[in-house]
């Protein structure tokens, strides 16, 4: 028996078909709906547009729909061949998608921040700003500086987390709440590269035209043959002009359709003596059944082509030593005096190159605290700075340790070996262990560059320049000044300069101070090529005093001859055998050569008298 009433039974029986039956007809009702909406969609579709609309629209039969209607049609199966021919051929107005137009408000870099993908796409292939700025933006985009705030708004945050105002460059403390990294996509990224080639392609600097060829060589694979045969037609500077026919002949041999048109290329690729070029050859010797001509001018390439580039690799490890030389130089020419004339082993002239390096340090400071606008050019008060600190030094160190020592060489060595262990734990003390970082000057970074295999420094060059300069002058004050004919008068016969009234002493100091002076512009110079920290000078003191022997004592074209001798025959040892090896041959043959000739290049003239 059932608890309940058999009319309760029936209530429920009741109440659940009604819910069914209510489900069922919102189920319908709601698929009713949806079918009607769609036929509404697909008659709204199949309606002309009016005729307000048919004028904003692109004529589907106009030459430029032809365009911009590729340009559109941002598929995944659209090869970039075909995206940067566009760019590089056709006008931007042609090439921009329909889009919102781009906020003219700022500069280049500044529109392109703002600048959704679609604008910075067109933006990168018609670039409104001058090559310059372009330039400027890849390297920021490149160093993860270049930042969007609020509203659009462009910063640049370094390394450090400051932020600057862009364009004036001004630190804030503001941040923007949604502060974002602009960044590249793979399609942005290709799109930049070759704007750059288009925007210098266009520049009526042949440097500018010259860099824009070098991109395109290193994007070889998506240029359009037609781009390069365009720019070598009108080009007029003899080198863009080399360039783009190497550029047309590595086209040529890459895509042509008969072995006569390989070869032709291959004689101008011949001629070549780029890396990228040689394994091109290399490659293409590498398949099977190549037509026997065609394997003949590849061999003969192949052997030109490696020549030149073993050309220009043992050039720049001439140039290499040729720039140690002129550090070691550097390094000696104030040993060369203080040890000549006062007949003192200065153990302590090492530290004068790293206080040298480090009065650089501080110069490059005070500007960025104080002077950021002209932080660029901290090197040229840098380096009378290194001179008179380490010349005040040097003279310091006469006067209170070496004065009461002379004629005693061992004390001497010894106090001034001291002395370097003193300044390397004061300069710890000061500054710590480790090494500070000296920035390379912009108008010194880069690299000029002689051929596809071959780029001298722009540091290094001014290092050999700088080196020049100092020399002529410290030639000119020891033959033509006073000064210099008493310091050569002492150098010879110290009594018989006293006795015509000359103060050894005061040109003992001074001389000092000279030779110190000279070691901190050793210092500001090392500062531009290395590292610079406490054990600076350890590296380079063993090699000075080779140079001052194997010169001769107090010879300064001695120093120079000697310095060019260690330093390129250095390079080439350490290119064959290694540092380490490289430093124990050296030594070797320093001694052998100090055994047959113990006055080293040039003897002294005259006589020591304590």
């Amino acid at each position: 028996m059932s608890p309940y009433p058999s009319f309760i039974y029936a209530f429920i029986y009741d109440a659940q078909a009604s819910g069914f039956n209510k489900a069922f007809s919102a189920v319908s009702l709601s698929l009713s709906l949806s079918f009607v909406l769609l036929c509404l969609a697909f008659v709204l579709a199949l309606t002309p547009l009016p005729a307000s609309a048919a004028d904003t629209a692109v004529d589907s039969h106009s030459p430029a729909n032809t365009v911009a209607t590729t340009s559109n049609l941002a598929s995944d199966d659209k090869s970039l061949l075909t995206q940067n021919a566009q760019s590089l051929t056709t006008p931007a107005a042609l090439t921009s998608p329909v889009t919102s137009p781009i906020n003219s408000q700022g500069d280049a870099i500044e529109q392109f921040v703002a600048a959704d993908f679609s604008q910075r796409q067109a933006m990168l292939g018609q670039w409104p700003g001058s090559a310059e700025s372009l330039d400027t933006l890849v390297e920021l985009i490149d160093n993860d500086e270049l930042y969007q705030g609020n509203g659009g708004q462009t910063y640049l945050l370094n390394a450090d987390d400051e932020l600057f105002t862009y364009p004036d460059r001004d630190l804030t403390d503001e941040w923007p709440s949604d502060l974002a990294q602009v960044t590249l996509t793979n399609a942005l990224r290709s799109a930049l590269v070759f704007g750059q080639a288009k925007v210098k392609l266009d520049s009526d600097d042949p440097a500018q035209r010259l860099q824009a060829v070098s991109i395109l060589a290193d994007n070889i694979e998506q240029i359009d043959p037609a781009i390069v045969s365009a720019a070598a037609v009108r080009e007029d500077d003899a080198e863009v002009s080399a360039a783009l026919s190497i550029l047309e002949a590595r086209l040529d041999f890459r895509d042509g359709d008969d072995v006569a048109t390989q070869i032709a290329a291959l004689d101008v690729l011949a001629d070549s003596d780029s890396p990228q070029v040689l394994i091109d050859v290399k490659q293409a010797l590498a398949n099977d059944n190549l037509d026997p001509n065609l394997e003949t001018a590849l061999l003969a390439a192949e052997a030109s082509i490696e020549q030149r580039i073993s050309i220009s690799t043992w050039s720049g490890h001439l140039f290499t030593g040729l720039s140690t030389a002129s550090i070691l130089l550097l390094a000696a020419l104030g040993l060369a005096i203080t040890f000549g004339l006062l007949g003192v082993i200065n153990m302590a002239h090492g530290e004068l190159i790293m206080i040298g390096a480090y009065a650089t340090y501080v110069v490059q400071n005070l500007f960025q605290a104080y002077l950021p606008e002209m932080a660029s050019w901290y090197l040229l008060a840098a380096i009378p700075s290194a001179f008179l600190v380490s010349a005040v030094i040097g003279m310091v160190i006469e006067r209170i340790v070496i004065r009461p020592l002379y004629g005693r060489e061992l004390e001497t060595l010894l106090a001034t070996f001291g002395i370097s262990l003193i300044l390397m734990q004061l300069i710890r003390m000061v500054f710590g262990a480790q090494n500070v970082e000296v920035s390379n000057v912009s108008w010194l970074s880069g690299a000029y560059q002689v051929s596809a295999s071959l780029a001298l420094p722009y540091n290094r060059i001014a290092i050999i320049g700088f080196t020049v300069i100092i020399l002529l002058l410290l030639v000119y004050l020891l033959n033509k000044t006073r000064f210099g004919l008493f310091v050569r008068a002492v150098t010879q016969n110290r009594q018989m300069a006293r006795a015509v009234g000359i103060s050894s002493a005061r040109i003992d100091m001074l001389a000092f101070g000279l030779g110190s002076g000279l070691a901190g512009l050793a210092g500001c110079a090392l500062a531009q090529v290395g590292n610079v920290g406490p054990s600076l000078g350890q590296t380079y003191i063993i090699d000075a005093f080779l140079v001052v022997v194997v010169g001769g004592v107090g010879q300064v074209w001695g120093a120079v001859l000697a310095s060019l001798g260690l330093g390129v025959s250095g390079t080439v040892l350490e290119i064959g055998i290694g540092a380490v090896l490289a430093k124990i041959v050296l030594l070797v043959l320093v001694i052998l050569f100090i055994q047959k000739r113990p006055q080293g290049l040039f003897a002294l003239k005259g006589r020591f008298v304590d």
